[in-house]
């Protein structure tokens, strides 16, 4: 915004990385990795990016993520991109489970949340009503 602290930074969220906004000279800029190795790593199915509508790619920083990750992998680790290729399969299918966990978890929690609320509210009705006379209570005056 215009009159934001300028010191103050805003949270990134999952939807502004995942925003394809880079085109692939500046992907490549900014990772130092060749255009053409990045058309390449698009061909064999390690990046997918986004295409406009006149069909340039275009990249999210979590693409750029990833080409790091690849780099790290291939440079530093030695792995070859078959190698490069199951690694990244095993941590897509990861983190989508890791998802659903989430979203398995915030489900349940709702739930309990309700049931408690229910309960407390049973709770609270029932030490406000009086208790129900027995009948061998005599009454009194």
């Amino acid at each position: 915004m215009v009159f934001d602290d300028p010191g103050e930074e805003r949270p990134v969220t999952d939807e502004m990385r995942s925003r394809p906004v880079y085109f692939i000279g500046v992907v490549a800029e900014m990772t130092e990795v060749h255009p053409q190795t990045l058309r390449h790593y698009e061909r064999i199915g390690l990046l997918l990016p986004s295409r406009s509508r006149g069909n340039v790619r275009m990249f999210s920083q979590i693409d750029i993520d990833r080409v790091r990750l690849i780099q790290r992998l291939t440079g530093e680790l030695g792995v070859n991109l078959a190698g490069v290729e199951v690694i990244l399969n095993m941590r897509d299918r990861y983190e989508s489970q890791r998802a659903e966990h989430r979203r398995q978890v915030g489900r349940m929690r709702t739930r309990y949340e309700g049931e408690v609320e229910r309960l407390r509210s049973a709770l609270q009705r029932m030490t406000r009503e009086p208790a129900p006379r027995s009948r061998e209570e005599p009454d009194r005056p």
